[in-house]
């Protein structure tokens, strides 16, 4: 009966894994957006 060896599949998980992280660049997360706000104007306000 053949046995199981676990370190090719070890081995291939862990290259896998390198892969996986390759194309990953540039920041983890959603800059700021650079739209001019107006935070001066502010919204109508309703009249009785």
């Amino acid at each position: 009966m053949p046995r199981f060896h676990s370190r090719p599949v070890l081995a291939g998980l862990l290259l896998a894994a390198l892969l996986v992280g390759c194309g990953q660049k540039g920041p983890l997360y959603l800059p700021k957006s650079q739209s001019p706000s107006s935070s001066s104007e502010q919204p109508p306000t309703a009249k009785p």
